[in-house]
């Protein structure tokens, strides 16, 4: 943190001055740099939407409205996540369910159980033409308008940057009402833009606090001495990472444990390129100080009300662990949304990189367009053989081989060295009994290996950690987890069902992450319904 005081990052960041990144004028870092910075203004630019963002929530809650659609994906969705999770829905106000998701069985149960009438979709993309949100979009369009027919408009509502498609297309089509972000803000980085505070003005949350918290923090990231919260979390990832810690460990108070998804996308699509980089490991319970490696460092997040286990913590730390302790306050959560922006663009300098590109992302979603064009020829994608297959899962490996499908997954677990870390990016329903079936391989694993895990439901995780994974230092063992849908829902307009899209890009990620050499496992269950006590057994008899 001192070089950093004498090198004056902290005004020369306000002055907006690329060369803290290490950017030549005139270079796409440059430019990208140069174009992202607007979140650092965002009490100010932010403070004159109130009214209208206040307005909208009072007209929708007596209106009738009961419940709230987000279609959006990274960015454009994981705050208000966060938001619902941390603040629940206010007396009087309409739930809120994010759909960032190209599952068929999540996708038509919401259609399912939708009321039209009693039904506000907001369409949140800040390029206007994410393929997820842009499928979203026309899938529940056509069920509204059958529904309500010329009135359909009005229970939509759009957030986006200035011309975009989908300003054009919510234009088009008589939407509610469409709000046009400024476009110098990141999507990871919006969280205080009109990207985070209109759902939660929808749920009722307290936007004024929200938005005053991140102002505050804002105030106190301009300070050019340790007191600066926001310098201090950046310089700390950054050494953390330098000294070989690259596994940012988060211990969050049981309130804020939603907030974890929203830090591991900020930071590690920020920092996971050119080989180096920070990973959040989230939604891991902090275990005995023997089940970490040396690349572990600890960020611990407590709140008036609750904290992350201090026993353990104070165990972690003594056995030579670096951790850092963070207190926030539930009604602060904005300044909570701006110390972790500010100390990303911090340690995108302390790591000599340019924090607000993300310059790997754009390779899977290529992959996934050439599958979907084949498929569009042929009526089928295809796919190689499969390593090993029994009668519940077939895996497929480039890296990993054995005569059946444990010994395989065996042959990957045990490539895990000092330093690595499993990633588990499944595209299955986002459900409990999955979440927990993966927990309990990741803690197995953390028993064996000694090594770090992350989990990332797809494809929601290729605008979060897949960076990361792809960008990042390849330290990656990467298990993809498939399932036949037992649906085949069309996509209007598109030639392809959601299952054809959410297959292209799994696929499409392997062939990337291969691409790029990371060992990679693709695991697919043949009976989606009995995926959870497949991938147990199939982790279990890979263990023994």
């Amino acid at each position: 943190m001192d070089e950093f005081l004498r090198d004056r990052i902290v005004p020369r960041i306000w002055e907006r001055d690329i060369s803290v990144w290490g950017a030549a004028p005139g270079s796409a870092d440059a430019a990208s740099i140069s174009s992202r910075l607007g979140w650092l203004d965002v009490a100010r630019t932010m403070t004159p939407e109130l009214d209208r963002i206040r307005a909208l929530a009072e007209s929708v809650k007596a209106g009738g409205i009961t419940s709230v659609y987000l279609l959006g994906m990274g960015g454009s969705s994981l705050c208000a996540e966060v938001l619902r999770a941390v603040f629940g829905v206010a007396e009087g106000y309409p739930d809120l369910a994010v759909l960032d998701t190209t599952d068929e069985a999540t996708i038509t149960a919401a259609g399912g159980r939708m009321d039209p009438a009693r039904t506000l979709i907001v369409v949140s993309s800040k390029s206007g033409g994410t393929v997820e949100v842009a499928s979203l979009e026309r899938f529940f369009w056509q069920r509204v308008a059958a529904a309500l027919g010329a009135s359909a408009g009005r229970q939509f509502i759009a957030i986006t940057d200035p011309d975009t498609a989908l300003r054009t297309l919510a234009e088009s089509r008589g939407y509610r009402d469409v709000f046009i972000n400024p476009p110098d803000i990141g999507g990871r980085f919006s969280a205080l833009s009109l990207f985070g505070l209109v759902p939660a003005a929808l749920i009722g949350a307290p936007v004024e606090a929200i938005l005053a918290g991140g102002a505050a923090m804002a105030g106190g990231c301009r300070e050019e001495s340790h007191v600066n919260a926001g310098l201090q979390l950046g310089t700390f990832i950054g050494a953390a990472v330098k000294d070989g810690r690259d596994k940012l460990t988060l211990a969050l108070s049981p309130r804020l444990a939603s907030l974890g998804l929203w830090i591991e996308q900020l930071v590690a699509e920020s920092t996971g390129k050119h080989g180096k980089g920070a990973l959040p490991v989230v939604d891991e319970p902090l275990g005995h100080p023997d089940a970490y490696g040396r690349d572990r460092a600890f960020v611990a997040i407590a709140t008036e009300v609750d904290a992350p286990d201090g026993r353990k913590l104070a165990a972690i730390q003594d056995a030579g662990h670096p951790v850092l302790r963070l207190t926030t306050r539930i009604d602060g959560l904005g300044a909570e949304f701006f110390q972790w922006e500010f100390a990303t663009a911090v340690a995108g300098a302390a790591l000599g990189i340019n924090p607000f590109d993300e310059t790997n992302v754009s390779e899977a979603k290529e992959k996934t367009k050439g599958l979907l064009a084949r498929f569009a020829a042929s009526g089928k994608l295809t796919e190689p053989a499969p390593a090993a297959a029994d009668d519940r899962v077939a895996v497929y490996s480039r890296t990993a081989a054995g005569g059946s499908p444990s010994e395989v997954i065996r042959a990957a677990v045990d490539s895990i060295g000092a330093g690595d870390y499993a990633a588990f990016l499944s595209y299955l329903p986002h459900q409990a009994d999955v979440t927990a079936a993966i927990a309990e391989v990741r803690d197995a694993i953390r028993a064996r290996r000694h090594s770090a895990t992350t989990f990332g439901v797809g494809p929601r995780y290729l605008h979060s950690t897949g960076q990361y994974h792809k960008g990042g230092p390849n330290t990656a063992v990467a298990f993809v987890i498939t399932a036949d849908d037992e649906t085949e829902t069309p996509i209007p307009e598109a030639g392809y069902s959601f299952a054809v899209l959410k297959r292209a890009q799994a696929l499409g990620d392997v062939g990337t992450l291969e691409a790029h050499g990371r060992r990679t496992v693709r695991i697919h269950v043949k009976d989606s319904a009995s995926a959870p006590r497949t991938l147990e057994r199939l982790f279990a008899d890979a263990l023994k």
